[in-house]
């Protein structure tokens, strides 16, 4: 048997990774500022994380929902505290995309009804209904196809305004960030419009915050930037630094029913203790903060290079566009100077790193961008 050939992969081979660090398997080190995607948010094997991870194993590694499992109260309350979202409830899963199908489907089980609004260049995941909220036509089988889902122009307040007149709105869907479509930041201007038009319109306002969540825009939640509450929120890839958990918070105006939601790995122990060793790594390191004063310097030192064309994003969530003649600039960032950042097509490079990189790990990368840039 061979591997189902749908990733393009870097002929790197990791064998071990520490903090912001890894290695691969000839010794050769690496900075890692992309985290596997925006995964690890208190760095690779966190001593913590790690001992909280062993220890549970020794006790109970897995049982289903259907017995108590108290790591998971323990995780709500403290995702509660931290988030600031204390009178919401935890609906735990395995991946974003699975969370935002949760979410889909909650609002529209709590409405009645079935239209969604999506915006040019989301991504919200490759399952059934979240693949058919991405604007990537490329994912989405012919079975996905649903006229369900409305796509609108990103930060356009009249064709929100004039969807919401045309269509019987379900739940409107945003990433605070659009991290694939390119580290677009959504304005507190058009956020609390969509919160707006879903309390006049019995419409749920989905916070998708799987890639842009869990601190790593300097607030909890990025779209808490913009002052107000979603009735739902996404998350997933930073909640486990690296362990399979996502999960929905939803707000208390929806109302549980037995069977409604269901899953059979989600909020098993294993995976309760790796989020709720993040949380307290977060907390005990104050991450959130350390994400928003990093993030602002690179930012800052970025917007200062003159063939950058664009610097976006809030925290350690940064795109930089480049000139596509430099569009060579993150492959030999990679194999000549052994750093790792992500991309958006054309010509994004992104940063996800973890939420506790330094500013002397900030500075290494800036003076590598700038020599290849010169």
């Amino acid at each position: 048997m061979i591997l189902f050939d749908v990733y393009p992969v870097n002929d790197i081979t990791i064998t071990k990774a520490e903090g912001s660090t890894v290695w691969d398997d000839k010794g050769q080190q690496y900075l890692d500022l992309y985290g596997g995607h925006a995964v690890i948010s208190i760095g690779h094997t966190h001593p913590h994380y790690v001992q909280r991870l062993t220890d549970q194993l020794g006790k109970v590694g897995f049982y289903s929902n259907s017995i108590h499992i108290p790591l998971q109260q323990q995780l709500a309350e403290k995702l509660g505290k931290i988030s600031g979202k204390e009178d919401y409830q935890l609906f735990l899963c395995n991946s974003g995309a699975e969370a935002n199908e949760n979410a889909l489907k909650l609002a529209s089980f709590h409405n009645g009804k079935k239209k969604v609004i999506a915006f040019k260049k989301a991504f919200h995941g490759r399952t059934s209904l979240a693949v058919a909220a991405t604007d990537n036509p490329k994912i989405v089988a012919p079975v996905n196809e649903t006229d369900n889902v409305v796509f609108l122009p990103w930060e356009d307040q009249a064709a929100l305004e004039a969807a919401f007149k045309q269509h019987e709105v379900s739940s409107v869907i945003i990433e605070g960030i659009q991290g694939v479509g390119g580290i677009n930041v959504a304005s507190p201007a058009f956020l609390q419009k969509i919160r707006t038009l879903c309390d006049e319109h019995n419409a749920a306002f989905i916070a998708d915050s799987v890639q842009c969540g869990y601190g790593r825009s300097g607030k909890f939640f990025s779209h808490d930037h913009a002052g107000v509450n979603a009735d739902i929120y996404s998350m997933a890839k930073g909640m486990g630094n690296g362990f399979p958990i996502g999960g929905i918070i939803i707000s208390p105006k929806f109302k549980p029913v037995y069977g409604m939601l269901g899953t059979t790995f989600g909020g098993n122990h294993l995976a309760c203790a790796a989020a709720l060793a993040v949380l307290e790594v977060i907390e005990k390191e104050s991450l959130i903060a350390n994400a928003g004063v990093i993030g602002n310097y690179l930012m800052e030192e970025l917007r200062k290079l003159p063939k950058v064309k664009e610097v976006r994003g809030r925290g350690l969530m940064i795109g930089i566009e480049l000139p596509e003649e430099l569009a060579h600039v993150r492959k030999e960032l990679l194999f000549k100077h052994k750093i790792f950042t992500g991309e958006a097509k054309p010509n994004v490079i992104r940063l996800l790193p973890s939420l506790a990189l330094t500013k002397e790990q900030a500075d290494h990368f800036l003076t590598a961008f700038k020599a290849e840039l010169n």
